[in-house]
């Protein structure tokens, strides 16, 4: 309980609306300061009036004047608190210390530099003024002081006057003054090491506030770039696809056409002619219009977008546009998965480094072979095989394979960008990939992935 409400007041005296840092650090400081100052000061008035000597050492005047600069520094105390509280944090350092220095002033030169000497206001002035508000107001503070002493100095002569003898102890007096100078310089020099060490740390973290910025910019800068990658690749590998379509577009228009020149010869065999090529013109269009809506989600140009998704289910859909990508002398193959095989991807991207890959596959393969793509895994990860029985890759060739602009295409027939884009791709997923590789002896890529938990999959019968 008491620790929750130190951490309420001090929570309290923290919201302050200053705006200098420095200042709003010792904001708290200086309002608990003030507080004891008006709370503290009545009563240890009370207990100097009523339970010491206090009041029968002074004359009337003197009482009179200690009680009213008490009353009048327990006022600033406690407005003091009210400037800090609307944001005057300077303002009520000032004004507080200004009255203090004047009630000095006051009670001095009416009482006396002898019975204030153990008076420890003055050194409470020098820290407030040093530490708060800066050296310049410490050696004000100390003059300003200097000249209280010198009327208590005068008060004392004045008293003392007419009785006898003057008992002046000048060398107390100059000690004390001394003694202050001291005091005043090592605040000086604490004060001069406190705030060079601050304007180092403000201009480090100006400096890493800028470096953090420029970081920031660079990255913004890179994660634009990537996705301008991405998306060309995906124009790239959709330009290589669009041979293919064409193709298989062509059958589709070829069948519609073939229905629609028989339309005489079907209207006169029957209803039931005629409703068996309307079906054939109906899936002809529908295999059309998914292949083009397949092409069309894969070339927008999109944010990631990760979500969770079976990675053999994710290959059957694409598999028709795998098969666009090569001749008819390459045979496309899928090794169908018997379990739900989940992984958190995204899916164009995950479409795009099975394309890339196949499009490198198709390459090494010109005079035709097989193209393998399969899913297996174990209880923690994926892993998504690609191979192909085409010229294979030398040792060389495959440590770098991954390298952003390597390639040993020719310069007008790629950019080096490819595998580079999908080791990018399959690594911000949480994966790694790996090559091997030999020549004549064909290429395979595996892509291991964390698995992720499928609540449920609606698992559609894979091809053979």
């Amino acid at each position: 309980m008491i620790r929750k409400t130190m951490s309420a007041v001090g929570a309290w005296l923290a919201r302050v609306p200053v705006e200098d840092p420095v200042d709003r650090r010792n904001a708290p400081f200086v309002q608990l300061l003030l507080l004891a100052m008006g709370t503290l000061m009545p009563i240890n008035k009370v207990v100097h009036l009523f339970f010491t000597s206090f009041r029968h050492s002074m004359s009337v005047p003197g009482l009179i004047t200690d009680m009213l600069t008490d009353v009048l520094m327990m006022g600033a105390a406690w407005f003091g608190i009210f400037l800090i509280r609307r944001g005057a944090f300077r303002p009520a350092v000032k004004m507080y210390i200004g009255v203090m220095l004047f009630s000095a002033a006051w009670a001095y030169s009416l009482i006396g530099l002898d019975r204030l000497s153990n008076d420890p206001f003055p050194l409470l002035l020098l820290g407030l003024g040093g530490l708060v508000l800066g050296r310049r107001t410490l050696w004000t503070v100390y003059g300003l002081l200097m000249v209280v002493f010198a009327l208590g100095t005068v008060a004392d002569i004045y008293h003392q006057w007419g009785s006898g003898p003057l008992d002046i102890p000048i060398g107390k007096k100059v000690s004390m003054a001394m003694s202050y100078a001291v005091v005043a310089f090592v605040l000086d020099r604490t004060i001069d090491a406190l705030r060079e060490s601050l304007a180092e740390s403000n201009a480090r973290g100006q400096l890493l506030q800028i470096v953090n910025e420029r970081l920031r910019r660079e990255m913004d800068d890179r994660a634009r770039a990537q996705q301008l990658l991405i998306h060309a690749q995906k124009l790239q590998t959709v330009g290589r696809v669009a041979g293919g379509v064409a193709h298989d577009f062509s059958n589709v228009l070829g069948v519609i056409l073939g229905y629609a020149q028989r339309r005489e010869r079907l209207a006169d065999s029957g209803t039931g002619a005629l409703l068996t090529a309307l079906q054939g013109v109906e899936k002809a269009a529908t295999r059309g219009m998914s292949i083009t809506r397949r092409l069309l989600g894969f070339s927008r140009q999109e944010a990631t977008q990760l979500e969770v998704f079976d990675a053999s289910e994710a290959l059957r859909e694409l598999l028709p546009m795998v098969c666009q990508l090569f001749d008819t002398n390459v045979r496309v193959q899928l090794s169908p998965a018997n379990t739900p095989h989940a992984i958190r991807f995204d899916r164009t991207q995950f479409e795009l480094v099975v394309l890339s890959m196949a499009a490198n596959a198709r390459d090494a393969m010109p005079l035709g072979g097989n193209f393998m793509m399969a899913v297996q895994g174990d209880a923690e990860h994926v892993e998504v095989v690609l191979s192909d029985n085409g010229t294979g890759m030398s040792d060389d060739v495959s440590s770098r394979v991954f390298e952003a602009f390597f390639t040993t295409k020719p310069a007008e027939s790629g950019t080096g960008l490819g595998l580079a884009v999908v080791k990018d791709l399959v690594y911000a997923a949480g994966g790694q990939v790996d090559v091997r590789s030999a020549i004549g002896f064909g290429t395979t890529f595996h892509i291991r992935l964390p698995r992720k938990d499928l609540a449920a999959v609606s698992m559609m019968p894979l091809p053979a």
